[in-house]
């Protein structure tokens, strides 16, 4: 059965957060057990993710803030790795921020599998017009969820069942089935908290 690899970022995503949400139930999503996750290591981190991939090949990945960030690390260091695809949300920016600077710079090269980019306009970890540029640079879609801050429990985000929706909306655009991929948009979303 096809599974999801949920990726937390920057101290893990600790309930309320929708992550765990998901991960209690949904038999088949998994959360990424990554090391030390007040003080990220990214070669430690890479290596934890791919592991994880290669014990769930055609895996589905979601991530969070900079579990989106790892997430992006992954593919583009790893292109050979069996994905199915990826859903990114609210990628951080490490540039500037001291706890997860040694994640900069941002990969900015194509992900080569269905990926979608969900960002706010107001997060404080990106600029909304940031995250727009990387969905391009990544071929991915981008959700705009409007002023939903960093898509965490902070700002009103437990359980989220539209993220489920997103991974199933991937999963139908990366189907053996379907013979033309959807075209790379920005589209509006509601954020169904």
């Amino acid at each position: 059965m096809l599974k999801t690899l949920l990726v937390p970022g920057l101290d893990g995503s600790a309930a309320p957060h929708w992550q765990q949400w998901w991960a209690a139930t949904d038999s088949h999503a998994l959360m990424v057990d990554l090391s030390d996750p007040t003080r990220p290591d990214p070669t430690r981190w890479e290596s934890e993710l791919a592991g994880s991939i290669l014990r769930h090949p055609g895996a589905v990945l979601v991530g969070h803030s900079l579990g989106a960030v790892l997430i992006t690390r992954v593919l583009t260091a790893w292109p050979q790795l069996n994905v199915r695809a990826a859903l990114l949300v609210a990628p951080a920016e490490p540039a500037g921020q001291p706890r997860i600077q040694n994640f900069a710079p941002l990969r900015e090269a194509p992900l080569h599998i269905p990926a979608t980019v969900v960002a706010s306009r107001n997060d404080p970890w990106m600029p909304f017009q940031r995250a727009r540029n990387l969905a391009n640079l990544w071929q991915a879609d981008l959700i705009d969820l409007g002023y939903a801050g960093h898509i965490n429990v902070a700002s009103g985000f437990g359980p989220w069942p539209a993220g489920k929706q997103l991974r199933d909306d991937l999963l139908l655009q990366s189907s053996p089935l379907s013979q033309f991929p959807a075209p790379h948009a920005a589209r509006a979303f509601s954020p169904q908290r």
